[in-house]
């Protein structure tokens, strides 16, 4: 009786033990995961969460309240703030040039932006690259959105030139494939859009503009004196109609100059309200899916730079012809004042999406660049064009 007894006293100790170390481990295991700064990173993102949901509505209701006046952000300070690494994809993924299965380009100009300075350009490297040159014939009025059979008109047109050739045209973007058509390769220019909005406004006031369309078309009526004598600072102070950038608005026709997104958008009626997020939207797709390259004037370093390697058939030398020329730089506007960083600052509260746009191609544009990995003293050396259009 006695061993029996002592051996369940050892049997009991070995169970207790074996209960201790089990809770013990249980312990462990809860410390283990357990840790109290999640509780408070996460107590913290749900705090952060709520305020950015209710500033998000307070924006949203501030914008319904006053359409006028959009909070700007600009793109790249908002790629920046997320303090992400940037991964930038290698040249060959960032090059759309291959995928035009002919040997055509195709220029949708946007209107102030240096366009016609770029097509003289574009005419001179003709000779030294040896590819076809072609523009569409200056119009009494310009349609730049196109019905459906027009768009196929032009895609038709356009690839029945003779390889290699560029085509010059202001036009919306015009997809190819819709119709059956390979691609050909798409470029553009883009701009700070207010200065473009104020050099359109002076660009249409400038005595030699009239000049020129009187000569082309001489049934053309003079404009009002008044309306001649207007500048752009006291147009905006004063809410002039023709300086009041509505969201929203609908207008056609090549003289809407404030939309800049739309010329990448497409032809759709939903690319033509002034500054929405729609357009915007598509502007981008149509740039990353479709663009060979998106040049921006007051950068044309590297606007040349990116073409000479991402389209070199049609590109090749460009520095060179444009500093050995004086010729191709054209519609340079004497005419237009200084606009105070005041008067912009109040149009640029209107131009938030479209603001947006341009610092999406820019960055791009700068990717692109990148992408090349070039020796440094290899970039061009061209002027600032800021002002000069």
């Amino acid at each position: 009786m006695e061993f029996l007894t002592k051996y369940r006293r050892m049997y009991m100790i070995k169970r207790s033990s074996l209960f201790f170390w089990i809770l013990i481990g249980l312990v462990c295991t809860l410390l283990l995961f357990y840790r109290p700064e999640d509780r408070i990173t996460k107590s913290t993102t749900d705090q952060s969460l709520s305020s950015t949901i209710n500033l998000v509505d307070n924006n949203q209701n501030t914008d319904e309240d006053n359409n006028n006046s959009i909070e700007y952000q600009p793109y790249y300070a908002q790629a920046r703030s997320t303090n992400i690494p940037e991964i930038v994809p290698s040249a060959y993924e960032m090059n759309n040039t291959r995928n035009a299965l002919q040997e055509i380009l195709f220029f949708n100009r946007v209107p102030k932006v240096g366009s016609q300075t770029f097509m003289e350009l574009m005419k001179q490297l003709s000779y030294f690259n040896d590819f076809h040159f072609h523009r569409d014939p200056v119009q009494r009025v310009e349609m730049i959105r196109l019905s459906m059979p027009q768009q196929f008109d032009l895609t038709s047109a356009i690839l029945n030139l003779p390889p290699p050739s560029a085509f010059v045209k202001h036009v919306c973007f015009t997809n190819f494939t819709r119709f059956g058509y390979p691609s050909p390769i798409y470029i553009n220019l883009v701009r700070d859009p207010v200065e473009r909005v104020i050099s359109w406004f002076y660009y249409v006031r400038a005595p030699w503009y009239y000049v020129e369309r009187k000569r082309a078309f001489p049934d053309l009526p003079l404009p009002d004196p008044n309306w001649l004598r207007k500048d752009f600072e006291t147009c905006v102070l004063q809410s002039d109609p023709e300086c009041v950038y509505n969201q929203g608005v609908r207008r056609e026709g090549i003289g809407d100059h404030r939309r800049q997104t739309l010329f990448f958008c497409g032809h759709e009626p939903d690319c033509t309200p002034f500054n929405s997020q729609e357009a915007l939207d598509k502007a981008k797709r149509a740039v990353e899916e479709n663009y060979a390259v998106v040049g921006v004037l007051e950068d044309l370093n590297t606007t040349f730079a990116v073409l000479e390697h991402y389209v070199p058939r049609f590109f090749r030398g460009v520095t060179r012809v444009y500093h050995a020329s004086e010729s191709v730089r054209v519609n340079r506007n004497s005419f237009k004042p200084p606009v105070s960083e005041y008067v912009k600052d109040i149009v640029r509260r209107n131009f938030s999406r479209e603001v947006e746009f341009y610092e999406f191609c820019k960055d791009r544009l700068y990717k692109q660049y990148r992408a090349l990995k070039l020796p440094s003293g290899k970039s061009t050396d061209v002027s600032s064009t800021r002002n000069a259009f």
